[in-house]
């Protein structure tokens, strides 16, 4: 839910509402195609007897072959899947609030073994590092969602 693909057909049977990742799932075929190449390659590479070189048709076949197959997938990844991705930021800060790493940014306020025993209770709990801090009494609510920001966690001259 970090993203939102453009829809590119009708949603799942099994799953209304969904938006299939096809151009994604079609980028990855195209990538084993190349896989399979590159074995074609190296194969082909290994067959030399006799400095003949009989096999460098197929080396090359195989090589443009799979330069035009990344080609057209790179192209179709770009128009129909990264030009419409939408992020959705709800869901991102969620799983950022949700997340026990984010402890690490009260240890300034609160020192490490009231941030390991937040982090402790998360994990058993489920329940978010800001509201046990908050429950603890450790901190304000307002001070809690300074330090717990994202936008203040990526600032190097955030420290308290």
């Amino acid at each position: 839910s970090e993203v939102e693909l453009p829809k590119m057909q009708p949603g799942s049977s099994i799953m209304p509402g969904k938006v299939n990742p096809v151009i994604c799932e079609v980028t990855g075929v195209a990538c084993y195609e190349v896989f399979g190449n590159d074995a074609t390659i190296t194969h082909c590479s290994e067959r030399a007897e006799f400095e003949l070189n009989a096999f460098e048709p197929g080396i090359a076949y195989a090589l443009f072959n799979s330069i035009v197959i990344l080609e057209n997938a790179a192209k179709t990844l770009r128009e129909r899947a990264i030009i419409g991705l939408k992020a959705n930021p709800k869901a991102c800060l969620n799983h950022v609030l949700n997340s026990v790493g984010i402890v690490t940014a009260l240890n300034p306020a609160i020192g490490y073994e009231k941030s390991a025993s937040i982090a402790k209770e998360a994990l058993e709990t489920g329940k978010r590092v800001g509201d046990i801090c908050f429950e603890r009494g450790y901190l304000s609510r307002e001070e809690i969602d300074k330090l717990l920001d994202p936008k203040n966690m990526l600032d190097p001259r955030m420290t308290k």
